[in-house]
């Protein structure tokens, strides 16, 4: 027998090894199956899985698990990312709390420990992803610094560069000046805060100018003021020369479009080697970079503030400026601040040595791909987002002065030749170099390793069965954030080195946020580890948690304040299936989703709904005749083939949610199912239905009940896994399909022939009756347990009887003609007058005839509405719309016969 309770602990732990023991989860290239793929998004070894993965890897294994039931050879890529910058500094941390540097342990060492920090970190990652449920193909987990991973990476570096596409050379850079690398756009935050806005004036022979800028210390590296060409406060100055305040160096005024106009005085300077915008300036203009700060943001160059740090350079500049009298005005402004999203320094852009890919090529490729259709974007609107990141494409710094990573395949000689090879051996081979050689320090940016996935993960530069039958995979499930960093270079890569599209499609999920739609963050103390949903924890328990590593103590009050607000008892256990059936029923097209506890907790009912009802089940067919012996009369009543009906049309819903990547509708549709549909209207009449006298009607319901159920747990199985499973076993032998497993069992396809018009338009009668029945109730307060006297005009189907009689808790149903002469409450319903036979006051009732005459005539404005809208009538389905014909005219019969009533009982006031 069925436990009585559901128990997720012992259910998930049991079925998740014995799934991943038996070889469940592997995929087999060229097994005959139609192939389907997903690349896991590798998630960084640098600590836990937190809400946006968990979310994007229940959407991730629904779709593998359908496909799987489907007959795919359904393979999920699993592997991690190396993150070389979030590793390191991870690492890093943990040596400063040793009173130790990695410089104090060398290159070697250091790399030595990161390895040893990634193989717990990773460990804990997969043994997460495995607690939620994931079937991903475990058995060829890849990390990205594998041997044949980073075997990859050197190929295509040393391809790219054979081809003139990758090359080195000093531009400008996000420059962080604690870590001492340069960083990717990614990695910066940029955010308004408030600071200030200076007029410096520049004096000329004859003449000045004022110029406004937001960081005077970069002044020391002008090369130039520049003017709008359209601006004729200042055309007769173009070509004429200013002094450079401080330096006693002339530079030229030029004339420049970018320059706005309504920009403080119109006039800017032009600091080529710190600033992105005019860079492109000189460039345009053959203007000389002066570089005036230090790897370490520190000034240089030859003037008096050599040695200061930028901000403490600044407050030098203004005060000698000011002495000078050259400082005009000084006013509050809202800037817009880049940060490093490691270190919170200020981001500096840095003139250095770097390597860099040429794009232009391969990002024609992608725009091409994504217009031919080749790659399609669900929602379709982020396709705008990648051309436009694509059509405005700049040359990629792909160098990263750090120590984990994959280091640059480049060599120099004792001449300062550069040699690019796959090894130090072949590059002696090849090319003969002066003397020792000495190998690039920098590793690359990890987004140059990441972007190669796809392909790399599948065995290239080998052509592999796996190569040829995954590729291109079927869909990327990933956020907006990285449609540029991630999916449009992976595009390209794939494109370039295998002729293919690494995907199909690309499904942009939600970012997750908390109840209130706030960002999840650390120090907000709003963030969620979904396994402490699975698991539930103590509120001491996450107070620590919440608090645990937050330096400062503003984000530690913060976070206290959050907790003590919203989990003031902890958070109880949810279990993996109602967790992810919450992150299903929210995956809508919408940029945002809210994450609210009070979801979860919803579907935990729900699956304690579908575990009582199975026991229900189970304790009326197990060891009875459930209808296997086809030569055994079987009577099916409407309910039954309602239900059936309804089932089909559910198991359709279900495939079209899959197909278009509305997993809120998949999970709608299920939830509706299983709780509205099976467990309170079939289940309370099978109840009835097994008491039949006639062992055909009771062969029937048990029929009905175990092949429904059985067809309902394999279509919930993607979303809710664990639990299906274990209800599973004990149900489909019943059904005649036993099987190892239900991942393996075939996904429910709807069979039109099954749907039974008629039956549907008999218990939706029935339903209205019993739901009109029991608002008689409600309104006289009956008791739920006490049955009463129901009388009703016309003949009611069966189907009416048997569910007033059970779920209207009718002691008896008498049909007459005409209803007695009475106070009681009265119902319309299609042609029915239902009423519930008790003593009534006669004011109560007047007034319970009002309400209902209001409610029937605004429903009647409703779907009069509807059918007035020609969009509705000509797109809906034609049985919606005759369906709601059918609605509106049930109100107006309705509504004609309680209005007498209402007249009857106002004149014997």
């Amino acid at each position: 027998m069925l436990d009585k309770s559901f128990d997720p602990r012992a259910v998930e732990g049991r079925w998740y090894e014995r799934w991943e023991s038996a070889g469940w989860f592997a995929a087999r290239a060229g097994d005959g199956r139609p192939p389907y793929c997903i690349q896991l998004p590798p998630p960084n070894v640098t600590g836990t899985l937190h809400m946006g993965h968990a979310f994007q890897q229940t959407l991730m294994d629904a779709l593998i698990r359908y496909h799987r039931m489907r007959g795919f050879s359904a393979n999920w890529v699993m592997g991690t990312d190396h993150a070389g910058i979030a590793t390191q500094i991870v690492v890093e941390r943990q040596l400063e709390e040793e009173g130790r540097t990695r410089h104090d342990l060398g290159r070697e060492k250091f790399v030595e420990r990161v390895w040893q920090w990634k193989k717990r970190s990773g460990d804990t990652i997969t043994r997460q992803m495995r607690r939620l449920g994931a079937s991903g193909d475990w058995s060829n987990e890849y990390f990205t610094m594998d041997p044949k991973m980073s075997r990859a990476v050197t190929e295509v570096f040393v391809r790219l560069y054979e081809e003139g596409l990758i090359y080195r050379g000093k531009r400008l850079v996000n420059w962080d000046p604690v870590l001492g690398t340069a960083v990717s756009d990614l990695e910066v935050d940029t955010e308004e805060e408030d600071g200030r806005i200076w007029e410096i004036r520049y004096p000329g022979e004859g003449f000045g100018v004022s110029v406004a800028t937001t960081r005077p210390e970069t002044m020391l590296g002008d090369v130039a003021v520049a003017v709008n060409p359209k601006d004729d406060r200042y055309t007769r100055l173009t070509g004429k020369k200013v002094v450079l305040p401080l330096t006693g160096r002339a530079i030229p005024v030029i004339a420049d479009e970018y320059v706005d106009p309504g920009f403080g005085t119109g006039c800017v300077k032009i600091t080529p080697a710190h600033d992105f915008n005019d860079y492109a300036v000189a460039q345009r203009h053959a203007l000389p970079m002066i570089p005036i700060l230090t790897l370490e943001a520190k000034v240089t160059g030859g003037t008096p503030y050599d040695g200061l740090d930028r901000f403490a350079a600044r407050e030098r500049v203004l005060a000698d400026l000011k002495k000078a009298n050259l400082l005009v005005s000084e006013k509050p402004y809202k800037l817009r601040v880049p940060r490093s999203g490691r270190t919170g320094v200020i981001v500096e852009p840095m003139l250095t040595d770097q390597w860099f890919v040429k794009m232009d090529g391969m990002a024609k490729r992608g725009l091409e791909a994504v217009a031919k259709g080749d790659v399609e974007f669900f929602p379709e609107h982020w396709v705008s987002t990648y051309n436009h990141w694509l059509e405005n494409i700049q040359d990629w710094c792909i160098s990263r002065q750090l120590w984990w990573g994959h280091q640059i395949p480049a060599w120099y000689d004792e001449e300062g030749n550069v040699f690019v090879g796959r090894s130090e051996s072949e590059i002696i081979q090849k090319y003969k170099p002066k003397g020792r050689l000495r190998r690039d320090e920098d590793v690359l940016d990890t987004w140059f390793s990441s972007q190669l996935v796809p392909f790399s993960s599948l065995g290239w530069p080998e052509k592999t069965p796996e190569l040829e039958a995954y590729l291109p995979s079927s869909v990327l499930v990933t956020g907006f954030d990285i449609i540029f960093f991630w999916v449009a270079r992976m595009i390209m890569a794939s494109l370039h080195f295998t002729g293919k599209v690494p995907f199909r499609h690309v499904y942009i999920n939600a970012i997750v946020r908390d109840a209130e739609g706030e960002k999840m963050s650390k120090s907000k103390g709003n963030t969620l580890d979904p396994i402490d949903l699975i698991d539930g924890i103590g509120f001491e328990e996450l107070l620590s948690k919440s608090t645990q590593g937050l330096l400062k103590a503003e984000h530690r009050r913060k976070a206290e304040k959050y907790v003590r607000g919203h989990f003031p008892d902890g958070i109880p256990a949810f279990g993996a299936d109602a967790l992810r059936f919450t992150f299903a029923s929210l995956a809508s097209f919408a940029r945002t989703l809210n994450f609210d506890l009070g979801r979860c907790e919803g579907y935990r009912n729900f699956c304690n709904k579908l575990w009582n009802a199975t026991r229900f089940v189970l304790m009326n067919t197990e060891g009875k005749d459930c209808g296997r012996d086809e030569s055994a009369p079987v009577e099916l009543s409407a309910w039954d083939r309602w239900i059936i009906s309804t089932l089909q049309r559910t198991e359709k819903e279900a495939e079209d949610g899959f197909v278009g990547y509305r997993f809120d509708n998949v999970a709608g549709a299920i939830y509706r199912f299983i709780w509205d549909e099976y467990c309170d209207w079939y289940v309370e009449v099978a109840k009835e239905q097994l008491k039949s006298e006639k062992p055909e009607i009771q062969r029937g319901t048990r029929r009905t009940l175990v092949r429904v159920l059985e067809a309902a747990l394999r279509l919930a199985h993607p979303i809710i896994p664990f639990i299906t499973e274990e209800l599973w076993q004990r149900i489909a032998p019943l059904a005649g399909k036993p099987g190892d497993t239900i991942m393996l069992a075939p996904y429910p396809k709807s069979q039109p022939e099954k749907i039974d018009e008629a039956a549907e338009r008999e218990i939706t009668l029935a339903k209205e009756v019993v739901n009109a029945g029991r608002n008689l109730r409600s309104e006289m307060k009956v008791p739920p347990k006490d049955r009463i006297l129901f009388y009703m005009t016309a003949e009611p189907s069966a189907a009416t009887a048997i569910a007033v009689n059970s779920l209207a808790r009718a002691s008896e149903l008498r049909v007459v003609k005409d209803l007695p002469r009475s106070e009681s409450p009265v119902a319309i319903v299609g042609p029915h007058r239902l009423m519930a036979h008790i003593e009534v006051d006669s004011e109560a009732e007047r007034e319970r005839l009002g309400r209902e005459i209001a409610r029937l005539e605004g429903e009647i404005a409703k779907a009069k509405t509807k059918l007035g809208n020609a969009s509705f009538v000509e797109r809906a389905p034609a049985h919606v719309v005759q369906q709601e014909r059918d609605r509106l005219a049930g109100f107006e019969a309705a509504l004609a016969k309680l209005r007498p009533q209402l007249e009857k009982l106002a004149a014997r006031a």
